[in-house]
């Protein structure tokens, strides 16, 4: 069973930045997709950005040209830098892993982690 602990999360204004972490144990994250996921208040949770086993990386349209997901395989962690952020962006953001399927999809997604809030003041 694989254990997911996100870190990183705030309160930044407009414009700022942040950089979530995913530590995993149990499981070489590598050999598996890994997610960002976020869900706000009242809405429903959402894909952010996702990380194929073979290195390939997903964004959703919201998101693009403005966060990166990225690895350190040595560390069995996964990173997501948020720039330009947004008030739209704030929301408690989840890393899920042990993929089978589309990295688009939630449900794909066996294992999650506890979330880290967001927040972007205006």
């Amino acid at each position: 069973q694989v254990h997911l602990v996100e870190s990183g999360g705030g309160l930044v204004q407009a414009g700022g930045s942040l950089r979530l972490s995913c530590a995993a144990s149990g499981r070489t994250f590598s050999n598996y997709g890994m997610g960002w996921f976020r869900q706000a208040p009242g809405k429903e949770r959402e894909f952010v950005a996702g990380r194929s086993w073979s290195g390939g990386t997903y964004y959703a349209d919201s998101v693009k040209g403005r966060f990166t997901i990225s690895a350190d395989n040595a560390k069995n962690t996964v990173y997501l830098q948020m720039n330009s952020l947004k008030p739209d962006d704030t929301a408690v953001y989840y890393c899920a892993t042990d993929l089978r399927g589309s990295v688009y999809l939630s449900r794909n997604y066996n294992s999650w982690g506890q979330g880290t809030q967001v927040t972007v003041s205006s």
